[in-house]
């Protein structure tokens, strides 16, 4: 794999406006075929621009969905990596992610038992017909889940983790195993027995109780990844009907019973094979049971059609695409439009994937992904891929409390952000040629500014 260069450039504009207010900069990484990414190098140089450019209105006063963050998600071969590094350098990484001056990442998940990049399939009930849950344990995850955890609230305890299995223990399936969906997809599912539905409730719950034993806060539960496949690593297909009943009947009593502080969210769903995530917010009773949807891999449509059944749905973006292991430059300018397609339709966060993966990419079922950081367990190095370089320049100015507010231009996919005194746009320049843009407060024009060559910049102006 080949290795690139982040760079993190400020630049600042001169205003073509009297009025000083509007004073902007520009911040952008720069992607370059060849050049290594380093972990937070940001430097300044003054503006160039002269003339007109692309048209981009902005309208501050007119706001949207408030937003929550960027992140991503921890696994057991990404904590695994990480622990085998020393202590200092366990620390650059993890500031990198997560200080307020490197990504700044806010918004995380994590697993319940074994994901697809867990080392092999794990549950916390690993005792078949254990109903009462005596044998509950999360005892693997105080090897490395954890301690990766707990890291990234040294640098931002303001992180709020979301949660979601993969697939139920094996016992509480008709195929009795986590893992082999694809083998036989018509067992690969929860057993249709009250008194499994009580058993996994528990299950539930006692993991929030756990976690939060460890000083660990788990905000929401996402009640099943992808509830709509059957594959070789843990899954668990879970219809519409059996979630919406499983929440209004079992899961949402033992939240209550247990002072449970975790929300109950639908999902994840997504557009892949079927519309589930159409179908339960259809159901008045299924959606009112729940405080929200997780969402990943869906056409944007369908969150569309969501919001015109459901006006005041929340949702939730769990998971951003995985991708081969390539981590090239494409595929970190492509993190762009992925996240404008989801932030652009009024959901308030993105969740990148792996964030840190081993020197060999793969998952424990022999699959490659794309991850932030890699990290090479014998030579103790760590490799910042170009996806970092895009998720830190979202993660740094994407933060929770801004708003999105409107703006209009003929050019491709932008995001604009707003907060108390800033507008913050957000442009992807992929070709090996500088852009002029002429940025527009509603009427006033605020700035002529240039967007570098093969770069993901924002650019915020005061306007207040």
């Amino acid at each position: 794999m080949g290795k690139f260069v982040f760079t993190v450039i400020t630049v600042f504009i001169i205003s073509l406006s009297i009025n000083a207010q509007n004073k902007a900069k520009v911040y952008y990484v720069e992607l370059i075929e060849g050049q290594d990414i380093a972990a937070n190098p940001i430097k300044e140089m003054e503006a160039r621009s002269e003339g007109k450019g692309i048209s981009v209105r902005m309208y501050p006063d007119i706001s949207f969905q408030t937003i929550e963050g960027i992140g991503g998600a921890f696994n057991e071969i990404g904590g695994e990596a990480l622990m085998s590094l020393s202590e200092d350098q366990q620390n650059d990484v993890m500031k990198n992610l997560f200080d307020k001056n490197g990504a700044n990442f806010t918004v995380c998940r994590t697993a319940i038992g074994a994901s697809d990049f867990g080392i092999d399939a794990y549950s916390y009930s690993e005792v078949p017909n254990d109903f009462e849950m005596k044998g509950f344990s999360i005892e693997r995850e105080r090897t490395s889940v954890i301690p990766y955890i707990k890291m990234a609230y040294k640098y931002n305890p303001y992180m709020e983790l979301f949660a979601s299995p993969w697939s139920p223990p094996g016992w509480m399936k008709e195929s009795g195993l986590m893992d082999r969906g694809e083998e036989f997809p018509e067992k690969n599912v929860l057993k249709d027995d009250p008194k499994i539905y009580k058993a996994y409730a528990q299950y539930f719950s006692k993991y929030v109780e756990a976690y939060a034993k460890e000083g660990i806060s788990v905000n929401r539960i996402v009640i099943q990844n992808e509830q709509d496949i059957s594959t070789k690593y843990p899954s668990c297909n879970m219809p519409p009907k059996q979630m919406g009943e499983f929440v209004i009947d079992f899961l949402r009593p033992q939240f209550e019973k247990d002072n449970s502080p975790a929300e109950i969210w639908a999902g994840s769903f997504r557009t892949a094979k079927r519309l589930d995530g159409l179908e339960f917010v259809a159901n008045k009773s299924w959606r009112e049971a729940v405080d929200g949807i997780g969402v990943q891999y869906i056409n944007s449509r369908q969150i569309e059609n969501m919001q015109a059944i459901y006006p005041e749905i929340k949702f939730l973006h769990t998971e951003g695409n995985c991708y081969g292991g390539k981590n090239s430059i494409d595929q970190a300018f492509s993190r762009f439009n992925e996240v404008a397609s989801y932030i652009n339709h009024g959901v308030p966060n993105f969740c990148y994937w792996n964030m840190i993966l081993n020197e060999d990419s793969s998952s424990g079922w022999g699959w490659k992904q794309n991850s932030l950081i890699k990290i090479d367990r014998q030579d103790k190095t760590v490799t910042y891929n170009p996806d970092y370089a895009a998720m830190a320049l979202f993660g740094r100015f994407m933060r929770p409390g801004m708003k999105r507010v409107a703006s209009a231009s003929w050019y491709g996919d932008t995001i604009t952000l707003a907060d108390d005194k800033n507008v913050y746009l957000f442009i992807k320049n992929d070709s090996d040629d500088e852009k002029t843009f002429d940025l527009w407060l509603k009427d006033d024009q605020s700035q002529v500014v240039d967007i570098p060559a093969n770069t993901i910049s924002v650019v915020t102006v005061n306007y207040k």
